[in-house]
């Protein structure tokens, strides 16, 4: 990777994107069990895991980390905001399921390029002020959440976009509004996070995601590009005169593509400018 990442940072930021949803009452589990991706009800108190919401036709509508704090209480960390239309559409479906939903306004996220102290891997771990630590990190890029009530927020451009960085690096797609229902969970690579199950009951979209996965009918996935010139979401791909994919996920330099798992070789380019393929790191899954 060149030096075309924004520059490391050192302490905690406040990250200005993430925004936090809360589901609580005695049917949470369930609820979230019926409209997300992942197998809500096997995830144990005091742990997450990635984790989707789709449309009936299978496209990904958000991705966040899906928060059991105890029994009773989840909370969902939207990592590109949205959470206000999110808790509005999701109160659509709860008819007489015993859950709460809404937008935790009062609650932060702060990001860190260091360790954690005592969280790891999907096991949280609750601080001095009920600061929530996370482990959203790997070994081969260290990272630290913090869940914190809103105080003073440190916010810094640079840092924001190194996180934004480290996020396309391990292959966590950022989706803007224009990329929000347009690709599966297979086209952005979530079985990398784990983020969707094929094996749990109805959610919307299960039978599209299920039927692509026993089938083999993925033709496309998600690629790491370090392009020369900072690319945008929705620009194409092209491959000589050919347009062969579209970016879905952009910061600075470094962009999330969904290419043919078959790929030509040859250069490819964004705009004009070249674009390479640079290897995602594992080990970011829940």
């Amino acid at each position: 990777m060149s030096d075309n990442l924004a520059p490391a940072f050192s302490g905690f930021r406040t990250l200005s994107s993430p925004q936090l949803v809360s589901l609580s009452g005695p049917d949470c589990v369930a609820f979230a069990q019926a409209q997300f991706s992942s197998d809500v009800p096997t995830l144990a108190d005091n742990h997450w895991q990635w984790s989707t919401w789709l449309s009936a036709k299978g496209r990904v509508l958000s991705i966040f980390q899906l928060l059991r704090v105890d029994p009773q209480n989840l909370l969902l960390v939207c990592h590109d905001g949205g959470a206000e239309a999110m808790v509005e559409q999701l109160r659509r479906f709860v008819f007489r399921r015993k859950v709460v939903i809404s937008h935790a306004a009062t609650l932060v996220v702060r990001g860190a390029l260091a360790a954690p102290i005592a969280a790891q891997g999907a096991a949280m771990h609750t601080l001095e002020g009920g600061v929530i630590e996370l482990d959203a990190g790997s070994p081969a890029l260290a990272r630290t959440l913090h869940i914190c009530p809103r105080l003073d927020e440190n916010y810094d451009p640079a840092a924001e976009l190194a996180w934004r960085q480290s996020d396309l690096r391990l292959g966590l797609p950022r989706l803007v509004e224009t990329q929000r229902e347009v690709w599966t969970p297979q086209q952005l690579g979530l079985d990398r996070l784990a983020a969707y199950s094929v094996k749990k009951g109805c959610y919307p979209g299960q039978e599209i995601v299920a039927r692509t996965h026993f089938l083999g009918k993925a033709k496309r996935s998600l690629a790491l590009l370090e392009c020369a010139a900072p690319a945008n979401a929705g620009d194409k791909v092209q491959q000589a005169d050919s347009s062969i994919g579209s970016v879905a996920s952009a910061a600075g330099n470094l962009a999330l593509a969904v290419l043919p798992l078959e790929l030509p070789e040859g250069p490819l380019q964004i705009n004009g400018d070249i674009a390479r393929i640079e290897p995602l790191l594992d080990g970011l899954a829940r």
